[in-house]
């Protein structure tokens, strides 16, 4: 008999709890959520004036040391797959400062008017200084005058919004003289998750979430809590690690989890890191099907 780590049976363990779950019935959408009708459908950020595809191309798959799987296809397949995407009516693009990919993203998007697409990045500046001059740099980087979206990457403390509040300052200050256009955190605790909830310097919020608990800040009915209070609050709210970070790949894990999102009524859009023109063609095609 074959050995397993105890990571994998926790993941085969999660899978099989959120698949159990998953055979109740759907969270019903909110009242007055936007229906969504397709993967390039345009919708709103909450209150924070940006429009964005609902699906987006995350450029930041295992992207640790600035050298996501994204970077690693060079900067022609890079070029191939976001192009590719916007193509199609994706016009949402994700990176990070971590993820080594703010020049592709520059090159590729090179002759696409900067009006026709969202670009998203993340500093893990902890001093304002550092904070100030990552915003340059990434201005720089992408080739933007304006960051649409600059948040705060990894928040894992309760005590988050008093901690970074010198740097949040400096991303508030960037806002108001129009460099970045909003700000906000990704989450990697559900302590961190439900102190954003209440924090109303946050404009937008990157969070994980897939129907199986996979590489979650918690059970999904748990992180549903504070999202729908943030939606409510008129934040936006974009998912992440819908598929569990390439956890769950067969089509009816993706089926399910993609289901799951959309019908929530609380996430406004979502990001799922393509590594192929396929696969951006399998996520747009699988969002209509299961939203007929």
């Amino acid at each position: 008999m074959s050995r397993i780590s105890r990571r994998d049976f926790l993941a085969r363990a999660s899978l099989a709890a959120g698949a159990a779950a998953l055979a109740g019935p759907m969270t019903a959408p909110a009242r007055g959520a936007a229906k969504i009708t397709s993967g390039t459908q345009i919708v709103a950020l909450g209150k924070s004036g940006i429009k964005t595809s609902v699906l987006g191309i995350g450029t930041g798959t295992h992207g640790v040391r600035r050298s996501s799987n994204q970077v690693k296809l060079g900067q022609a397949g890079f070029t191939k797959l976001v192009r590719h995407a916007v193509d199609r009516g994706v016009r949402y693009i994700d990176t990070a400062d971590q993820y080594g990919s703010h020049i592709f993203v520059r090159e590729a998007l090179s002759g696409v008017s900067r009006d026709d697409v969202f670009i998203q990045t993340k500093t893990r500046a902890l001093h304002p200084e550092v904070a100030k001059a990552d915003i340059e740099r990434f201005r720089q980087e992408l080739g933007a005058e304006v960051i649409d979206s600059l948040l705060l990457h990894c928040m894992m403390k309760t005590s988050w919004p008093v901690d970074m509040r010198p740097v949040m300052d400096v991303l508030a200050a960037a806002k108001e003289k129009g460099r970045v256009r909003a700000v906000g955190i990704s989450c990697h605790s559900l302590d961190a998750l439900r102190a954003s909830a209440g924090c109303e310097w946050v404009d937008v919020q990157l969070v994980r979430i897939n129907p199986f608990g996979v590489l979650m800040d918690g059970p999904p009915e748990e992180v549903l809590k504070p999202l729908e209070k943030m939606h409510s609050a008129g934040k936006g709210v974009i998912g992440m690690k819908i598929f569990g970070c390439g956890r769950c790949v067969e089509p009816h894990q993706r089926r399910k989890s993609l289901e799951f999102v959309l019908r929530s009524g609380c996430v406004d859009a979502m990001v799922i890191g393509c590594q192929s023109t396929r696969q951006v063609d399998e996520n747009l095609d699988m969002i209509e099907e299961v939203l007929r």
